[in-house]
């Protein structure tokens, strides 16, 4: 109560229950709250002078209303408005960097290899510019869709080693239905060395073996690929 007896406007709870961000999460859903809503209850409480509300309404709008721009700030930018201390800051950061890791995980679930062309494409964000040669899985589900790419081992600027164990030890613990093999040439030459084949004809027995079929094994370059599959190799 301030002096003159009236609740204060300024305090979420001197709000109407249904107006109170956590109280309209709980009966009306996630997805009745504003994004300004949401940043409120994160920070749980405003300044002397403004509600948890009005100033999760200014944060935002210093990102143009848009969330994806709210997840670029640091700390020390959400440390800039009254009222939000380091605390404060990173519970809002951590928050949105649980939907982006969210966003990437539904991302990745989603994309589904059809063509040496996927792989190559699925590829680019682990092995471009890399100056060493390495070896990489790519597990896959029943629907041919990724479930996780893996970096099996790192080697010099001609050749890497391989434990095929340590292949399929990983695939059988991630319930993968499939396996692709991908290594790079830093070199930029597209053509398997007898190296390549020996191991690519080594890893697809074992995986007929333990019934963990090896789709393809792909040589990748910044300037292109060499798959073992459209070679009619596999």
């Amino acid at each position: 109560m301030s002096k003159n007896g009236f609740k204060n406007p300024l305090k979420i709870l001197s709000w109407s229950e249904e107006d109170r961000p956590r109280e309209k999460f709980v009966h009306k859903g996630r997805t009745a709250l504003s994004d300004a809503e949401l940043i409120a209850i994160l920070i749980g409480s405003g300044t002397p002078s403004m509600s948890a509300v009005d100033l999760a309404k200014i944060i935002m709008q210093t990102c143009g209303d848009n969330i994806n721009e709210l997840a670029k700030a640091t700390v020390n930018d959400l440390k800039k408005h009254p009222g939000i201390g380091e605390a404060k800051a990173i519970a809002v950061l951590a928050a949105l960097e649980l939907g982006r890791r969210r966003n990437d995980l539904i991302g990745k679930q989603k994309r589904k290899i059809t063509s040496s062309k996927c792989v190559y494409e699925e590829m680019k964000q682990y092995l471009l510019d890399k100056p060493n040669e390495e070896f990489w899985i790519i597990l896959l589900n029943r629907a041919n869709q990724v479930m996780r790419c893996v970096q099996i081992s790192v080697g010099g600027v001609s050749s890497t080693s391989v434990d095929v164990k340590v292949i399929f030890k990983l695939a059988v613990d991630n319930l993968a239905s499939s396996v692709i093999l991908v290594h790079n040439h830093p070199s930029g030459q597209l053509v398997p060395s007898k190296a390549d084949t020996a191991l690519t004809l080594q890893i697809k027995e074992a995986g007929r073996l333990l019934d963990m079929p090896v789709l393809d094994h792909m040589i990748f370059t910044d300037n292109g690929y060499y798959s073992f599959m459209d070679a009619g190799e596999m």
